[in-house]
């Protein structure tokens, strides 16, 4: 037990605390020992990489499918002996604290995410070695958050106005008594997290069931790794809204609020995607219920940038002076302005 304690910590650059392209990265290492030790070498890495893997069942065999991507990895060495293996390094006894610093590369990277079969993780490592038999290592994770607005694979301008223009869609199903059409409208296909807006449908049921609609995300996570890929889709039930009863129309409009905490989409990262879609269901007692399926993409809500306080205009106005003097020299000498 001479190492005590091994750890790390960073120092935030904004009040979200997460890093971006570009972004400087300070923070310490801590080794706490009980008493002078020797140590071959103290060092700690920053990496930033992206990870796949699952497993399928080939007959009896099982068969596991992964693979990785590199996007920086980074290594500062803070102590190391002169001879590099004879352990001529001395710690002293106590609390040690090492500085270190990195620069994330300006380079178009994913943000971290945890998926079903993947994640795209940023890392900080200490590794304190002793000797060949004495290896200490601790890691610690920060949050990296891109700075792309549009991190997908197509960012043309028309693409872009696209994002911004309202979504149509439509389905007839037919029942024994009759058809039922649906028709659905939002005002965008773009939506940032936390914000809303109007879902519609209209209904025209002419069957002899009464129905009821159901407005769901849908989320698609898309994995990809030796030219094989992985599919994990989840729907989140956000609202319902009032029956249409039989031999009736009617139009129901929801709000549709995106979670705050709800993950961006991202196609960005060549083996892994995030995907969302805007399904609104018809409940229809003991039948298949009919749905539309609207594309949705969730944009990552851009921190506002402060607003400067005005600045306040300095100005002089001129006051009638009380004792009007006979002079107008005399006047000019006593001042007659104040700061207003």
């Amino acid at each position: 037990m001479t190492v005590k304690h091994l750890s790390l910590d960073y120092d935030k650059v904004n009040e979200q605390g997460t890093f971006s392209p570009g972004d400087v990265l300070t923070g310490r290492v801590t080794v706490v020992t009980s008493r002078e030790t020797k140590v071959q070498r103290l060092l700690v890495k920053a990496k930033g990489k992206a990870a796949v893997t699952w497993s399928e069942q080939d007959g009896c065999a099982t068969h596991v499918v992964s693979d990785k991507k590199i996007y920086f990895n980074f290594e500062q060495i803070i102590l190391q002996d002169k001879n590099k293996g004879d352990g001529s390094e001395i710690m002293a006894a106590g609390r040690n604290v090492y500085p270190f610093t990195f620069v994330i590369p300006t380079a178009d990277m994913p943000s971290s995410f945890d998926g079903k079969w993947g994640n795209i993780t940023y890392s900080l490592r200490a590794q304190l070695t002793r000797s060949i038999w004495h290896v200490h290592k601790t890691k610690l994770e920060f949050p990296f958050l891109t700075k792309s607005e549009f991190p997908f694979a197509s960012r043309s301008e028309m693409f872009i106005i696209g994002l911004k223009e309202q979504q149509f869609a439509s389905s007839v199903s037919f029942f024994g008594s009759g058809p039922v059409t649906m028709n659905v409208t939002s005002e965008r296909m773009a939506m940032g997290q936390g914000e809303a807006m109007a879902v519609s449908v209209e209904v025209l049921n002419n069957s002899a069931y009464s129905v009821t609609p159901k407005f769901l995300f849908c989320e698609k996570q898309t994995f990809a790794a030796q030219s094989r890929r992985m599919t994990h889709a989840n729907e989140i039930l956000f609202g319902t809204g009032d029956s249409v009863s039989a031999l009736c129309s009617g139009t129901i409009t929801n709000i549709l609020r995106v979670p705050p905490n709800l993950p961006p989409t991202f196609l960005n990262c060549s083996m892994m995607n995030l995907e969302y879609r805007l399904k609104v269901a018809l409940d229809v007692p003991l039948k298949r219920h009919p749905e539309v399926k609207l594309p949705l993409v969730i944009l990552l809500r851009m921190p506002r940038p402060e607003k400067q306080k005005p600045k306040r205009s300095i100005w002089f106005r001129r006051l009638p002076c009380l004792n009007e003097a006979k002079d107008p020299e005399e006047t000019d000498r006593k001042w007659p302005y104040v700061l207003a």
